[in-house]
């Protein structure tokens, strides 16, 4: 079912450009044309084919906006301002040159240009411009929405969780670009961070820092030892939700940040085929089996070395996280943002609708 869903979405999405494009020159061009042959007040004669155009664009265009919010590859800062720009430029155009065609053609034709309907294209565009710029200047230099498409933060964040990003905290930076202009802060140990992924660039992920520039960094068992101390990691109690079995969750003091973490001290893997208890799609789940533990060095274990400029994160869920124990080190030209709180919960493979007690939590 998920499979001929984003099947059917990718189609409408790539039929909504051809229809989008087709819709606005007719709407911004020929319609006032076609309004002005009959009588004030009546039905504007659209051609069958705009006719058809026109009711199908609204389910297109969200197919388009659902394929946009659910990749992790879409660049919001450049769609922001590509809408910015196409939509100020549409209605500084239609004030310089077309407004003027169209009331000579309404006064030709008897009529008040203030009684004709204004085409939507411009409509629209007078109404997205100072609402696009506004949200283009707040989403790049104050703060950004995310969503969390994983698990490999919890027990500290979970998948489906929208957080919000403090964008000025480690300075700002031009969007699209990523440039930085304005220094302002730095990563602190103990930071839930956003930065681009360096393996892909165009993706965005979410981890704790661990390591500073400088530092000698060890994961012994689960532990972090860093420059040779080892990291308080408090044991609280075994935890099983019905997806994750027998975990381990502990309290961890990591900086000026005490926060929870999830592991397991095992040399092997934790994925299993799905259980009934498990009420995700998310097609495995994770069994902590710890009889083999004491044979071998657990699965996490590293020594790394941070480089200057350079950061080491690594996600609370110790064993189910794709991180900088196995892609490497986060350049600073990387980083996004400061993960602070989170404003929204809605898991779309957990049935039951959204987590209303998670909205409005810190993130700690």
């Amino acid at each position: 079912m998920n499979a001929l869903l984003e099947w059917l979405t990718a189609v409408l999405a790539w039929v909504a450009w051809p229809v989008a494009i087709l819709c606005v020159i007719d709407d911004w061009f020929l319609r006032t044309g076609r309004q002005l042959r009959v009588a004030e007040g009546a039905a504007i004669p659209d051609p069958p084919l705009m006719k058809v155009a026109y009711a199908i664009l609204p389910v297109l265009v969200l197919a388009g906006l659902y394929r946009l919010m659910g990749s992790q590859r879409t660049d919001f800062s450049l769609v922001l301002l590509v809408i910015t720009f196409v939509s100020g430029i549409v209605w500084a155009i239609d004030r310089a040159f077309l407004q003027a065609r169209r009331a000579a053609a309404a006064r030709a034709a008897g009529r008040e240009l203030s009684r004709l309907e204004i085409p939507g294209t411009v409509d629209y565009a007078r109404s997205f411009f100072p609402i696009m710029a506004t949200l283009l200047v707040l989403r790049s230099f104050v703060y950004e929405p995310y969503r969390i498409p994983s698990d490999s933060m919890m027990p500290t964040l979970l998948d489906g969780d929208f957080i919000l990003v403090n964008k000025y905290a480690y300075g700002l930076r031009w969007p699209v670009s990523h440039a930085k202009f304005l220094t302002i802060g730095a990563p602190e140990r103990g930071d839930v961070t956003v930065f681009r992924w360096p393996v892909d660039p165009s993706v965005n992920y979410v981890k704790r820092v661990v390591g500073l520039p400088g530092d000698l960094v060890e994961v012994r068992a689960d532990q972090l030892i860093i420059n040779g101390q080892p990291v308080p990691l408090v044991e609280k109690a075994r935890y099983s939700d019905g997806c994750y079995l027998n975990m381990r969750l502990a309290d961890e003091s990591l900086g000026k940040i005490k926060h929870e973490v999830l592991h397991c001290v095992t040399p092997d893997m934790l994925a299993i085929p799905p259980l009934a208890s498990c009420n995700r799609n998310i097609g495995q789940s994770y069994l902590c089996n710890e009889s083999s533990g004491a044979l071998a060095a657990d699965m996490g274990d590293r020594i790394m070395q941070v480089p200057k400029g350079q950061y080491l994160m690594i996600g609370d869920n110790r064993d189910n996280s794709s991180d900088g124990r196995i892609w490497g080190f986060v350049d600073e030209s990387l980083l996004v943002g400061k993960a602070t709180r989170i404003w929204f919960n809605w898991d779309l493979q957990r049935s039951g609708g959204p987590n209303w007690g998670r909205i409005g939590q810190a993130i700690e």
